[in-house]
């Protein structure tokens, strides 16, 4: 069973930065992606970034693409996402998921593709 935990939110003013960490367990595999995921309330979940394993390959949101970067250490199993300039509309409970994947598997953006869920860290943005 994979485990995830995600931490690293907070309160943080308009333009600052935050780093989220999601620290992952139970891959049966070294072929998986991790998505990081965002719900604000009253709005649906929305993909923000993800990244598969075997070859770091990304994809971003476009509304997040300059100011957001994913990153892996896979010496701790852990998937970063930087987050700079942030804004208030980028409020919301960031979650991070993950998929075992079987080559040449892929995914992205839609919650749909992963199969395991963090329990979710709040990023405030004050205006």
């Amino acid at each position: 069973e994979v485990h995830l935990v995600e931490s690293g939110g907070g309160l943080v003013q308009a333009g600052g930065s935050l780093r989220l960490s999601c620290a992952a367990s139970g891959f049966t595999s070294d072929d998986y992606a991790i998505g990081w995921f965002r719900q604000a309330p009253g709005k649906e979940r929305e993909g923000v970034s993800s990244i598969r394993n075997r070859d770091a390959r990304t994809v971003y949101r476009a509304s997040i693409r300059d100011r957001f970067t994913i990153s892996s250490d896979n010496t701790k199993n852990t998937v970063y996402l930087q987050m700079n300039g942030l804004k208030p509309e980028d409020t919301a409970v960031y979650y991070c998921a993950a998929v075992q994947l079987t080559p040449p598997g892929d995914a992205g953006l839609f919650s749909i593709e992963y199969d395991y869920w963090g329990q979710g860290t709040q990023v405030t943005v004050s205006s």
